[in-house]
């Protein structure tokens, strides 16, 4: 479905927008701006430009503009950014606060607040007279519930009446300020977003579904002096604390949004069950009268929920309002966040269609976000892509950048993965083990619709099934709703041409992953012919013939390609010099493989060790010392060790987003053989008493090692920290003598932005 218009009527445009939150968590302020580089980096705004947007949300907000008062606003980025803007033909929605609570003199709960924002709304407009689009606040009812509600954001409270006060604060503050630009610029429109969740639950949880779908309006209708005395939240604004003339004041000053914003994530639609005993602790709550789990409604609903469709519609038929879908963000892997977008744009499409009057979709989080999945209200450094990755510098397009052109262009985007589920309409989205009927009852497992369809759709061919890593992107591609196929050596020889053309002819794969390959570096100086065929023909056998048939192909290397002589870790610049048969094989592979094909994706890796392994050298090491038997490692070599499902998952989005060359993946940071095996006996309470440092030249070794191959990166340093990975290592492997590794994937989550 692609955005073909009807003669005379506009299309359906594609926005943008930076996360921009400037949030308060007691004195700290975290700024999205900062930390994704976009306030220094000017040339954000061509890349932007590329993509075809017509509109950009664009911050210039109160906190950061003028926190000591607006005679000594700092005006130096508004200023260049808004040139930019100009320069490019895109029109500016500018937000004035986005989830803030204002300067350290104020905040949400100040009877003052509203007419201080609308000052700082006037010397804004009064500087930039032509910006016609404001959203002076973001998402009111959203900020209100995490500030002054759930206590998560400045002024931390948990109360009725302060989330109601925060409420009714912004939403004047909104109007005043609406005013304000318009004694400068009279056609100004006031673009008002909100996230329009929904809520489902059991039967015995109607009342407390039926009062949070009440108050999901309340940005609106305020707004729009719809909440009178019949008003269902009236009642609740008085009983809440709220005096009367505080909310007449909206019936007075009514100002109907020019634009209705709906910011929608999958984690806005929640279903509620007092049956707390099927579901995971972290989401028990209570309101005073029941108990009850609070979980995604995809989760749980036989049909899922109501999605972006019905959500549009119901806007529409409220208020018969302009829309736009101001937020289209998933925090998920690649291809979920491809097949998210392109499911809400087709959608929008599909109500304008029905007769809404939908606007635009925007790209949200162009640039990512950080720490979203705590709130914001830490700064662990958590970052999830956007439509660019910051990691990189310039900022790196993934895969979303061609969906964006194609999409702005009209046209419809094509990729094998775009047509499977996404996984909120999978079977395994039922991850506690039930559904249930529309009466809340629950009711045997469902099945997708076209729960079938991976059959007909083109795969990825892994290749080395047998190995640990064809196992570990086998798991995780089901995981991730990713067709493949698995081929052991038994049924694909990668350097016999007949096989592979046979395989390839079969299969028709849109992607070939190699993991075949010679792994033993010592019996590699005896075995040379073997360790050469399987390592460097084979690969550039591949490369040819992927070539030839437009097919990806990613195919993996190592540290063992340098000599070990540098003092830091390795960059995919640094020259190969290796000093075993292994190595040179290694070499001579990445560069045939790149000749032959230059868009082919080379990923060396660190030393693997994941909880999917049994002979991994962490597990060996950390089984033998609890049975305290003599364990030696090396102290004197320096190394990368990289988490299994952090390399895979991260290998996958390379692939889709279309990446090529050479690429370091390791986790953040360097330690020696025997310094692991210690943290991770630390990690695990296994005592090492028997283990045993020598230096390298003391093991019995018959092959050459670097003593050094760590490896960093020049590209982007996309894999946590080694810290972090031991942790979830530590989490995801029970090791003991007698236990098996665990099989199971963390489930796939969607935590909103």
């Amino acid at each position: 479905m692609g955005n073909k218009q009807e003669p005379g009527k506009p299309g359906l445009q594609l926005w943008g927008g930076v996360e921009c939150t400037i949030n308060r968590v007691e004195g700290v302020y975290f700024e999205q701006l900062i930390r994704t580089g976009h306030r220094h980096r000017l040339s954000d705004f061509e890349r932007f430009a590329s993509l075809g947007i017509k509109a950009l949300r664009h911050p210039i907000l109160w906190e950061e503009t003028a926190p000591d008062g607006t005679a000594r606003a700092d005006w130096s980025w508004a200023d260049a950014s808004l040139e930019c803007l100009k320069k490019f033909a895109i029109k500016p929605v500018v937000g004035l606060i986005h989830h803030g609570s204002g300067p350290r003199a104020t905040n949400l709960l100040d009877p003052e607040f509203p007419q201080r924002l609308s000052d700082y709304a006037a010397a804004v407009a009064r500087r930039y007279p032509w910006i016609a689009d404001y959203t002076p606040v973001n998402e009111p009812l959203t900020t209100a519930r995490f500030s002054a509600l759930y206590g998560h954001w400045y002024p931390h409270k948990h109360d009725d009446l302060s989330f109601a006060r925060a409420l009714l604060n912004q939403c004047r503050a909104v109007i005043l300020s609406i005013r304000a630009i318009r004694q400068v610029n009279s056609s100004a429109r006031l673009v008002q977003t909100d996230d329009l969740g929904k809520v489902f639950s059991s039967p015995r949880l109607s009342y407390q579904a039926d009062f949070e779908n009440e108050r999901r309006w309340c940005t609106f209708d305020l707004l729009s002096g719809m909440v009178d005395r019949s008003h269902p939240m009236w009642s609740y604004f008085i009983w809440a604390g709220v005096q009367e003339p505080e909310l007449e004041w909206f019936l007075d000053n009514s100002l109907a949004p020019g634009v209705i914003g709906i910011n929608h994530y999958l984690s806005g639609e929640r279903y509620l069950d007092e049956n707390i005993q099927r579901y995971p602790e972290e989401s028990h709550g209570t309101n005073g009268r029941d108990k009850y789990a609070d979980v995604l409604a995809a989760r749980v609903l036989r049909d899922g929920a109501a999605g972006p469709r019905a959500l549009v519609m119901e806007a529409w038929s409220r208020y018969h309002l302009p829309i736009a879908i101001t937020e289209c963000h998933n925090g998920c892997t690649r291809e979920e966040q491809l097949r998210w977008f392109l499911e809400v744009w087709q959608a929008a499409d599909q109500c304008r269609k029905d007769g809404a009057e939908v606007l635009a979709v925007t790209a949200w989080s162009l640039l990512g976000a950080f720490d979203w999945n705590h709130l914001v209200t830490r700064n662990d450094g958590h970052y999830e892509p956007g439509v660019y990755d910051v990691r990189s510098s310039p900022p790196r397009p993934t895969a979303l950048v061609e969906m964006m052109r194609n999409l702005a262009a009209g046209n419809t985007p094509e990729h094998p993965i775009l047509k499977v589920l996404g996984w909120w309409k999978r079977p395994e989205r039922f991850i506690y083990g039930f559904s249930v009927d529309e009466n809340g009852d629950a009711i045997s497992r469902g099945t997708s619709p076209d729960e079938n369809s991976s059959a007909r759709v083109r795969p990825v061919l892994i290749t080395g099934g047998s190995t640990t890593l064809g196992q570990a992107f086998a798991h995780v591609c089901k995981a991730r709703g990713i067709p493949c196929h698995v081929l052991s050596r038994q049924h694909l020889d990668i350097a016999d041409r007949r096989s592979v053309h046979k395989a390839l002819f079969t299969l028709q794969p849109w992607a070939i992953i190699n993991a075949e390959g010679y792994e033993r570096i010592d019996e590699a100086e005896t075995h040379k012919s073997r360790c050469y065929r399987e390592n460097t023909e084979g690969p550039a056998l591949l490369a040819m013939e992927c070539r030839q048939r437009d097919i990806r192909l990613v195919t993996f290397s190592n540290g063992q390609v340098f000599n070990g002589k540098k003092t830091g870790a390795y960059l995919e610049s640094d020259p190969p010099d290796p000093i075993n048969y292994y190595g040179m094989c290694k070499v001579e592979t990445e560069e045939r493989v790149l000749a032959l094909m230059p868009s082919a994706l080379v990923v060396r890796s660190g030393s693997l060790f994941g909880p999917w392994d049994e002979d991994n050298f962490v597990i060996t090491a950390m089984r033998k010392l609890q049975r305290g038997e003599h364990f030696v490692a090396a102290s004197d070599t320096m190394l990368s060790p990289t988490y299994v499902p952090d390399f895979v998952h991260m290998c996958l989005d390379l692939l889709i987003d279309g990446e090529s060359g050479i690429w370091h993946l390791a986790n953040v940071g360097v330690i020696s053989w025997a310094s692991l095996v210690e943290r991770a006996a630390l990690a695990t309470g296994i005592p090492t008493n028997s283990l045993e440092k020598c230096p390298l030249r003391d093991l019995p070794l018959q092959a050459q090692r670097p003593a050094n191959s760590a490896l960093s990166s020049e590209r982007a340093l996309l894999l946590p920290s080694l810290e972090d990975a031991l942790g979830r290592f530590v989490g995801e492997t029970r090791i003991n003598t007698n236990s098996e590794p665990i099989e199971d994937f963390p489930e796939m989550k969607s935590i909103r932005r």
